[in-house]
C-alpha cells in the first residue's frame, strides 16, 4: 500500500529529485513539526542551564558561609540578631502611619496636578452652597453649644474649660497622650536610688553590642542593691534569656514595667506584687556594661520615656 505523503513532504521531495538533476545538494527542507519539536528542544535546554546556575549559586552560597562560619555565628553577630528580634514592633501602628504617609502623598499628588473642567465647574457651582453649609453649621455649633452649656451649667461644669481641655487634648502627640493616660491610672515610685547612666531614645554607644534605640532608663548603682516595685501589679515574665538578662515584667492594667540585667529576681511569674515591694537586686546579666537597672514602662506595648512619667534622678 502507498503511503500517503502530506503537501511538506511532496514539495520536499521534488526539491531534493531538482538538485539532484543539477548536480547541486540542497538541504531538505524542515517540516513544521519537525520545527516544533526543535524549538521544545531549544525551551527544554534553556531551563535546564537555568537550574544548573541555580544549584551552582547554592553550592556557592553554602561554601561561604562554611569559610565565614565565624562570623555568622559569633557571639557577636548572635547578639545583634536577638537585639533586632527583642525589639516590641506594633504592626498595626506602623500600618496605620503608612495609610496616613500614602493619603498624605496622594493628596499632595493630586494637588500638583491640574484640575479638569468639571472639577472647576463643580467648584464655582458650589461656592454659594458651601458659604451657606458654613453658615449653617457654624449656628448649628453656636445652638449645640448654647444647649452643652445649659446642660453642663445644670449640672455645675464649665463648658469653656471642657472644650479647652479637648483642645488640649486633640493637640498632644500620641506618645504625650499614653503618657498622661499612665499618669491618671497608675501611681510610680523610685524602683532605686542611684544615677543615670543611659536615657531613653536615641543614643550613640561606644561598645557595638549596645543597641542605639534605648526603650528604657539605665539607673546605674552598686551591685545587689534591692530593687522595689514601682506599681502595684502582677508578675507576667520571669526569664533569664536574652539581653535584658534576668529580667521581670510586672503588668498592671494597660501599663507593664520591665524590670532588667538584675542579679538575682526575687518573685516569680504569677505573683501579685505591691508597690514598695522587693523583687530583684542589681545585676549585670545580659547584655550589659556594668551593674545597672533597666528601668522600662510601656502602654499598650508602646514604650514611653519614663522620667516623663516619674523623677528618677
Amino acid at each position: 500500500m502507498e503511503r500517503t505523503m502530506s503537501v511538506e513532504d511532496k514539495i520536499r521531495r521534488a526539491e531534493e529529485i531538482y538538485a539532484r538533476r543539477q548536480g547541486e545538494y540542497t538541504r531538505p527542507a524542515r517540516t513544521i513539526t519537525e520545527e516544533k519539536k526543535e524549538d521544545k528542544k531549544d525551551v527544554r535546554l534553556l531551563r535546564k542551564m537555568i537550574w544548573q546556575i541555580i544549584i551552582c549559586m547554592i553550592i556557592y552560597g553554602t561554601f561561604y558561609v562554611i569559610q565565614n562560619n565565624e562570623f555568622f555565628f559569633s557571639k557577636e553577630f548572635i547578639q545583634k540578631a536577638e537585639t533586632v528580634l527583642s525589639y516590641d514592633t506594633n504592626f498595626n501602628e506602623v500600618w496605620e502611619k503608612v495609610q496616613t504617609g500614602w493619603g498624605s502623598l496622594v493628596q499632595t499628588v493630586n494637588g500638583f496636578l491640574p484640575k479638569t473642567e468639571e472639577q472647576n465647574k463643580e467648584e464655582n457651582k458650589n461656592e454659594d452652597g458651601e458659604q451657606k453649609d458654613e453658615n449653617e453649621g457654624q449656628s448649628q455649633n453656636q445652638g449645640e453649644a448654647s444647649i452643652g452649656g445649659a446642660v453642663e451649667g445644670a449640672e455645675g461644669g464649665d463648658p469653656e474649660i471642657a472644650n479647652q481641655n479637648s483642645e488640649n487634648q486633640a493637640n498632644l502627640s500620641e506618645e504625650e497622650q499614653d503618657v498622661e493616660a499612665v499618669k491618671r491610672t497608675t501611681s510610680f515610685i523610685k524602683p532605686i536610688e542611684g544615677t543615670i547612666t543611659s536615657r531613653y531614645g536615641h543614643r550613640e554607644p561606644t561598645t557595638s553590642t549596645v543597641p542605639k534605640n534605648h526603650t528604657g532608663t539605665d539607673i546605674g548603682a552598686a551591685m545587689g542593691t534591692k530593687i522595689k516595685a514601682a506599681t502595684d501589679g502582677e508578675v507576667v515574665l520571669s526569664s533569664e534569656e536574652g539581653d535584658y538578662g534576668k529580667h521581670l515584667k510586672i503588668q498592671i492594667g494597660e501599663v507593664s514595667i520591665i524590670y532588667a540585667h538584675c542579679s538575682q529576681l526575687l518573685v516569680k511569674q504569677g505573683d501579685k506584687i505591691t508597690q514598695g515591694q522587693e523583687i530583684a537586686e542589681v545585676g549585670s546579666t545580659g547584655n550589659s556594661t556594668g551593674p545597672h537597672l533597666h528601668f522600662e514602662v510601656r502602654y499598650q506595648e508602646r514604650t514611653l520615656d519614663p522620667e516623663k512619667i516619674l523623677a528618677l534622678s
